[in-house]
């Protein structure tokens, strides 16, 4: 669809398509859908999967890109349901074998594609069991990369050799840029469409990994990726990044992540990690967020959820404020920076 003549430059995958979960997306769209059409590599299918978007997405759309294909969802599910459904279209009903996934507001590099394909044709049939490739994340507008990261029972930075490494292997990355097998949806199944919103491909990242699946992070292959309002603050004696949450995203991620440490995977270590990071995460929503009371509160009925075993959709989010982020960004951030 991308380039005229253009061939996938990798002998294992005979087909890529992309999704994007997409919610009022009428002022971020274009950008990326001009990156994808752009691509040095074929893309067999570009797919937005539209949130029952309340803007001028799905008239943005049939206009100006009639070439890209559309998923109308009648509710808005967040950007798990939207990651699911995306998954479920690509991999079941046309049977890609790789679906590289988006948020709205991430582009990609006119050669990522290529990048990404050219780093898994390198690693051969040594590892037989890739199921995701990810790209390096960057805010240019901060002057930050956002590395994958580590999973021991809690978030772990790699070494600086390890990051430096042209593929290097991760257990956490976030969905927006990332590349998914169709072999590993077929494994694993679908992204959590239950939680909503946030911890979403951190879950489906570390069930990857339990399974015996690898993450390969290709570094030359770059995404921008903008995090959202943040800045500097000091915080347990090192400067980390904040960024501003409205009191409903909060109330996703505390409750994720909650019930992802007491019911999905609940070992002791995992616990007392996701428990300090909670603390910590409290203590800066308290001193540094505009809306702390609020935020504070809906994290504590998040926790209450999560640790009763509540999922689905509490709180919806209102036009405004709703670009969604991941929860391995907001790791990786504080990690990265508390590391400096």
């Amino acid at each position: 669809m991308s380039k005229e003549g253009a061939e996938t430059p990798n002998r294992w995958v005979r087909s890529v398509a992309s999704i994007t979960m997409a919610y009022n997306a009428e002022g971020t769209l274009r950008r990326q859908l001009d990156a994808l059409l752009g691509q040095t590599a074929t893309l067999q299918e570009i797919i937005v999967v539209d949130n029952a978007s309340i803007d001028g997405t799905a008239a943005m759309l049939t206009a100006q890109y009639p070439q890209v294909t559309v998923l109308r969802m009648h509710d808005n599910l967040g950007a798990a349901g939207a990651w699911a459904a995306g998954l479920m279209y690509a991999t079941t009903v046309k049977k890609y074998d790789w679906v590289w996934t988006f948020d709205d507001d991430s582009v990609p590099d006119a050669n990522a594609l290529e990048i990404l394909l050219q780093g898994f044709s390198s690693l051969g049939a040594s590892n037989p069991k890739i199921g995701m490739l990810a790209p390096l994340p960057i805010d240019r507008q901060a002057g930050r990369s956002y590395p994958p990261i580590l999973w021991r029972n809690g978030f772990v930075r790699g070494s600086t050799s390890l990051l430096q490494q042209p593929v290097w292997m991760a257990d956490l990355v976030i969905a927006s840029g990332c590349m998914v097998s169709r072999e590993l949806v077929d494994a694993i199944g679908l992204p959590r469409s239950d939680f909503f919103m946030d911890v979403f491909d951190l879950e489906y990242c570390i069930r990857a990994r339990t399974k015996g699946y690898k993450i390969a992070v290709i570094t030359e292959a770059r995404l921008t990726h903008e995090i959202g309002n943040t800045r500097e603050v000091h915080l347990s004696g090192s400067k980390r990044l904040w960024m501003n949450q409205p009191a409903w995203r909060e109330y996703y991620i505390s409750r994720n992540l909650i019930y992802l440490a007491w019911w999905l995977y609940p070992k002791f270590a995992t616990k007392i990690s996701i428990a300090r990071y909670m603390m910590e995460h409290l203590a800066g929503v308290l001193l540094f967020s505009t809306n702390r009371l609020a935020c504070a509160w809906k994290m504590v009925q998040g926790c209450v959820d999560g640790l009763r075993g509540r999922l689905g959709i509490r709180f919806r989010p209102d036009a405004k404020g709703s670009r969604a982020t991941g929860m391995i960004s907001k790791a990786v951030e504080k990690i990265q920076i508390g590391k400096a």
